[in-house]
């Protein structure tokens, strides 16, 4: 794949023609719902693997290989040229398929029910593991139901192995003391380490994820014991385990969303880690953008310090924020797909821009009722910029947060970047 900034004058049969790609093929990969309308500044994905390119004058294999994103040995290996220098104008030259590392992919789903399977079937072939979000703790280590067994059923056809995902966010009570309660009293631990193999055992999960947030940092060494006996007792039949974490940057990071998680402890403890790198644009914050890679960077140059790299998933939200300007404290922004991002701002008029520090897009734009408002969002480019961070501290893979909004141009680029591994069942 490439990636091709959608410049004024642009039309989508000029940007095929360009690179030589059939038309339906770029609609395809990135879900253009209207093909006649783009957006200054917006990232299409192109899929070049497997199209042919026909030599034009002036061209070098270095220039058609910059173009396509190929080494130019791969360039000339695949077209039988023994001499770079010597290209004929109006011959066909095949372009290669690029080489593809193979990682581990995790996904979050937050709806249930039959609502669900058509998302599942979309998605889960790319999937590793998949974890309906969630399962929630009670004072009494108690499980409040939800409605999985079409998700786990759906996904059995893509050999996606089911993961149990619980947290200890609630409506009864606040999430730091209901975790505290449970993890300082070892019977409620038991009951609670009970009621989840109880359901892994009965429903056909094969995995748990342990999301606990807002620990309290006098819970700090609770929540390792509780990881360490869940370990032990689902190593015992043969599941294992993975944690969520918050994206710290140091071992001393202050704050209740840091304290009580312990990395190195974590990475002793789990199969894998899932960092949640992502939510520095809070929807109650000012506008931002949600998952920056220079921010992401400095949590894995703290994370790989102190847990295997082949233990850590990365971390990445898809959806997109619109803050309303000038913004006001607690004022919540608006979340949607990033697909709508970009019928927004073709609606509003807006020109996409980019922020290169962070690797994320964004626009402003003004509503009907003279509003304005900034949008932060997802596109080809920061997916990319994500892909190359799992590629270059050696990760174990992705973990998506979550898979239901719209981002065709993930799952295109994902595919084409990486080979997914899917584990025995």
């Amino acid at each position: 794949m490439l990636i091709h900034v959608v410049k004024a004058g642009d039309s989508l049969w000029s940007i095929a023609n360009s690179y030589q790609v059939p038309l339906d093929s770029i609609i395809s990969a990135n879900g253009l719902a209207d093909p006649d309308v783009l957006v200054v500044g917006e990232a299409l994905v192109i899929p070049t693997a497997g199209v042919s390119y026909v030599v034009q004058p002036g061209d070098s294999l270095w220039k058609i290989a910059q173009k396509y994103g190929v080494t130019v040995a791969n360039l000339a290996t695949a077209n039988n040229i023994t001499n770079p220098q010597n290209l004929t104008i109006g011959s066909t030259l095949t372009i290669p398929n690029g080489y593809r590392p193979a990682i581990g992919v995790n996904g979050y789903i937050d709806i249930f029910g039959q609502s669900a399977v058509p998302i599942v079937n979309r998605h889960a072939e790319l999937l590793t593991y998949l974890a309906p979000f969630a399962y929630l703790i009670r004072e009494d280590a108690g499980l409040d139901p939800i409605d999985d067994e079409p998700i786990i059923q759906a996904m059995k056809a893509y050999g996606t192995v089911p993961v149990m995902a619980v947290t200890n966010f609630t409506s009864t009570s606040r999430g730091e003391n209901l975790a505290s309660q449970v993890l300082n009293d070892p019977m409620l631990v038991e009951t609670l380490l009970d009621n989840i193999l109880s359901v892994m055992n009965r429903k056909g999960y094969q995995s748990l994820n342990v999301d606990f947030e807002n620990v309290l940092p006098e819970d700090r060494e609770a929540y390792n014991s509780f990881l360490m006996r869940a370990a032990d007792r689902l190593h015992a039949e043969g599941y294992f385990l993975s944690t969520a974490l918050a994206p710290k940057t140091g071992p001393t990071q202050a704050g209740l969303l840091y304290e009580a998680h312990d990395y190195p402890a974590h990475g002793r403890i789990a199969d894998f880690v899932v960092l949640m790198t992502y939510e520095w644009g809070y929807r109650k914050g000012p506008p931002q953008p949600i998952s920056p890679i220079n921010k992401i960077r400095q949590v894995l140059d703290y994370a790989v310090s102190v847990i295997p790299p082949e233990k850590i998933y990365l971390g990445f939200q898809i959806y997109a924020r619109d803050w309303v300007l000038p913004h006001q404290a607690g004022q919540e922004a608006e979340t949607f797909s990033p697909q709508e991002a970009i019928s927004r701002a073709a609606k509003y008029g807006a020109e996409i821009m980019y922020d290169s520090e962070a690797a994320s897009p964004f626009f402003r734009y003004t509503d009907e009722n003279g509003v304005e408002h900034e949008v932060w969002f997802e596109d080809a480019r920061s997916a990319q910029a994500k892909f190359d961070a799992v590629k270059d501290y050696g990760l174990a893979g992705i973990s998506y947060w979550p898979i239901t909004p719209a981002f065709p141009q993930n799952w295109s680029l994902l595919d084409a970047t990486f080979i997914v591994k899917k584990r025995e069942q």
